[in-house]
């Protein structure tokens, strides 16, 4: 298998995957939010800023997948490195709030470490290949 071919699965695994649990914290965020490895969760009004959650991964999702599907593979390459700031985010979030120290590496380091190198592999697989010379070689009659 290409190259290509597996930074393309992978990236269509990491929109899936995002596009997945952004979902679930939209439609039941009382449900999937204990495995995000924060101590305690807003209760009465608080529980809104779950489904902001949901919404920012459901949308960063979306754009991820325009630039898969339209094949603008440098810009998807660049947008994944930046969206594993988001998860590096949530991972510092959890450890500064004294949360789980497993979910924090184990989740969020590990998704987006696992983004950052998808999206460095597809910076590299679309880097301008060195042109070929304007004028062909001389060949000997």
């Amino acid at each position: 298998m290409s190259l290509k071919k597996i930074n393309t699965v992978l990236a269509t695994v990491f929109i899936l995957f995002i596009l997945w649990f952004g979902t679930e914290y939209i439609l039941s965020p009382e449900t999937t939010a204990p495995g995000f490895g924060l101590p305690s969760w807003p209760s009465g009004d608080g529980g809104g800023f779950l489904i902001v959650k949901g919404i920012r991964d459901v949308v960063m999702a979306l754009g991820l997948g325009i630039l898969l599907v339209t094949g603008q593979r440098r810009a998807l390459g660049s947008v994944l490195l930046v969206e594993s700031l988001a998860a590096y985010g949530d991972m510092t979030t959890v450890l500064a709030h004294h949360g789980s120290v497993a979910t924090a590496f184990g989740v969020h380091c590990l998704t987006a470490t696992l983004m950052a190198v998808n999206g460095l592999l597809i910076l590299r697989e679309t880097r301008k290949v060195a042109a070929a010379p304007a004028t062909p070689a001389r060949q000997p009659a």
